[in-house]
């Protein structure tokens, strides 16, 4: 019997911003800490359901399942041995914690997340409302352009190379150069952000007090178990037209 798999969602993990105040705070980090425990955190910078499956709430599924075991191991298997570009050490790959942000303002995806009282993730503050999404519709490409001819990069190791740092850094350069103020980037669209640790003491692990943390035991079965038990069905139950869903109504070109 051959068996069809159906893509439900899906998340990415990246490295997390280095400046996040808001993180920092909830961790209790100093400067020279967060240097040396950054390390231990991953950032899910995309994260989500698809139809018809975003309409049985299955986004909370791909933001359980980004937690569990296999994607822990994964990190540890995957950065074992690796030596660091910068400063050339060897660390133990631990994915202690993974940081998340909502699209725009608050969102009730991550903050209910919660099951016999346990919250999967936790609310820690919110973005400045800076950035770069609202030079869109070729605007970005332009200044991209015009920072290349005519505005410096900021110098940045060499091991990583050359150019501009970010978008962030060829929008402020462009917009000092032509004359305007680069309060342009704040956008005023706060994003709240989440973290969730992946284990009972990730906290005092990253604040530098163990050596190990001692993680959770979140295995990708369980959790969606757990989802299926506290949300799935009864959703199902009361939402039926996800049932009518035609995947030919998603299609972005014709």
């Amino acid at each position: 019997m051959l068996l069809q798999s159906q893509l439900i969602g899906l998340f990415g993990l990246g490295d997390p911003v280095f400046a996040l105040k808001a993180r920092d705070s909830w961790i209790g980090w100093d400067l020279e800490m967060k240097k040396q425990r950054l390390y231990h955190i991953m950032d899910a910078y995309v994260l989500g359901a698809v139809p018809p499956y975003s309409h049985l709430l299955c986004g909370k599924l791909i933001a359980m399942l980004a937690l569990s075991n296999e994607v822990r191991k994964a990190f540890y298997k995957k950065y074992l041995n690796r030596v660091s570009l910068i400063k050339k050490k060897k660390r133990l790959p631990y994915l202690a914690m993974i940081t998340t942000t909502s699209a725009l303002g608050r969102s009730s995806l991550y903050n209910r997340i919660s099951i016999n009282g346990f919250k999967y993730w936790n609310s820690i503050g919110f973005t400045q409302g800076s950035g770069e999404f609202h030079f869109s519709n070729g605007i970005y490409e332009g200044l991209r352009a015009f920072a290349e001819k005519h505005c410096e990069p900021t110098a940045k190791q060499s091991i990583w190379g050359t150019g501009f740092r970010n978008k962030r850094e060829v929008v402020r350069k462009c917009l000092l150069k032509i004359g305007l103020s680069d309060e342009l980037l704040f956008h005023g669209i706060q994003r709240e952000i989440f973290a969730a640790p992946l284990g009972k003491n990730a906290l005092r692990f990253l604040q530098g007090e163990l050596r190990r943390p001692h993680f959770y035991n979140w295995a990708a079965e369980d959790l969606a178990k757990d989802f299926k038990e506290r949300w799935l069905l009864d959703r199902a139950k009361r939402m039926p037209i996800f049932g009518d869903f035609l995947s030919d109504s998603y299609k972005l070109w014709k």
